[in-house]
């Protein structure tokens, strides 16, 4: 049952030219149309409205969008090709579509996933994620608001989760539009605001109401995972380790001592429990401090490890950071080449979606060749399957394995 009621919002259907450049961005099956790219428009729109997208010259429909008036990205593209009407069967098979996706992973011992990655899935700015019997929402655009009641019943059958968690974006919230909250409990009964799921055999908890995104960061699912056969026995440094996500799954693989480097102390405490709810006879140290100055510290100390995982946040979150994230990644290649002892792995990732894949691992090309232990690049990776990309701009992960 749930908990509030969103009222029935009514669409208007708006017709919709572009220009060249829109009009080959939406043939190349591109998710966004800028505002600077639409030449004609039928009436004035409200966020939500369905854009049907005409070629220039034959009049044909060539898309379907969602208006967004609050954006500079001013329409969405949920379908492209020849007309589609969106109703109940429309979005039963995309979300459908998004299920099967999933499958491999999900016959693994691993109960948390992402059901929706956004625009890669056809719903730009919905995200859903999955944490056992718990669907937590988050939405970026107010263009779901008109099709939630709908989204939410085929999600709910598909994911078979009986509680629903609505998280929204800082501008959601600020509108503060149809009583709805971040943080709702909209369906079911949430017994706890963390919830304990299992990836791959390690369990970890989310705090659904109040934690970053959804909770937790699904994506480097996969390399946590290899990351914990690689530390059996070793030692292991985990860089920015947030909640612990490679220092639990080393320290469940039997790592000999795991130390945790982040600034939060909060979240170094979400480190240590849950570390605990795992069986394991290895040491985990916590250190908050500066990642950079910390790592350091620990080099004019002459420690190392033998396993050192460096995975920031993003240092990009603009065009104009852009060249400093370069330079960040590069000091981080060298500080982890510093400390990783002979024999050992180097584990570097990124998340900057504005700084390439080739351009962060030419970056620790060249720093990791400007210093004199030898190495072999043993791989590259990037998002996990429940992370597909569609289009250009929606990956974003990068991670190297560096063997010296």
């Amino acid at each position: 049952m749930y908990h509030i009621s969103i009222p029935e919002i009514t669409t208007q259907t708006l017709a919709v030219k572009l220009n060249k450049a829109g009009e080959r961005s939406v043939l190349n099956g591109h998710p966004w149309i800028f505002s600077d790219s639409i030449l004609k428009i039928n009436k004035e729109g409200s966020s939500g409205d369905i854009a049907i997208i005409f070629s220039q010259h034959r009049n044909q429909v060539i898309g379907v969008g969602l208006y967004d008036l609050d954006s500079p990205i001013r329409i969405k593209m949920i379908h492209h090709g020849s007309g589609a009407k969106l109703n109940a069967a429309f979005f039963e098979e995309k979300i459908q579509k998004a299920y099967s996706i999933r499958q491999a992973l999900l016959k693994t011992n691993t109960n948390s996933y992402r059901l929706l990655f956004g625009e890669n899935d056809g719903f730009p700015g919905f995200i859903a994620d999955v944490y056992a019997n718990v669907l937590v929402i988050k939405l970026y655009s107010a263009i779901w608001y008109p099709f939630l009641n709908e989204l939410l019943d085929h999600l709910i059958i598909s994911s078979q989760c009986d509680c629903v968690v609505l998280r929204l974006s800082r501008k959601l919230q600020q509108q503060d539009q149809y009583n709805l909250k971040d943080g709702q409990v909209i369906y079911g009964v949430l017994e706890n605001d963390v919830v304990e799921f299992v990836e791959h055999d390690v369990t970890f908890t989310a705090n659904v109401i109040k934690g970053h995104k959804t909770g937790y960061f699904l994506d480097h699912r996969a390399n946590r995972k290899r990351v914990g056969e690689l530390s059996k026995g070793k030692t292991v440094l985990d860089v920015f380790s947030y909640a612990g996500g490679f220092s639990v799954h080393a320290l469940a693989n039997n790592a000999k001592e795991v130390t945790s480097l982040d600034i939060s102390k909060h979240a170094l405490e979400l480190a240590l429990a849950n570390g605990r709810l795992n069986p394991h006879n290895g040491k985990h140290h916590i250190l908050a401090g500066d990642a950079f100055s910390e790592m350091r510290t620990l080099i004019s100390e002459k420690k190392t490890f033998e396993v050192v995982v460096i995975d920031p946040p993003s240092f990009a979150k603009s065009a104009k950071e852009v060249e400093i994230a370069k330079k960040k990644y590069a000091e981080l290649a060298f500080l982890g080449a510093k400390l990783t002892s002979k024999g050992g792995m180097l584990v570097l990732a990124s998340c900057s979606s504005r700084v390439s894949a080739e351009d962060f691992f030419e970056i620790n090309k060249k720093t990791l060749q400007s210093q004199p232990k030898k190495y072999t690049m043993i791989d590259a990776t990037a998002h996990d399957i429940d992370h597909p990309i569609s289009f250009k701009e929606g990956a974003y992960l990068k991670c190297g394995y560096y063997k010296f």
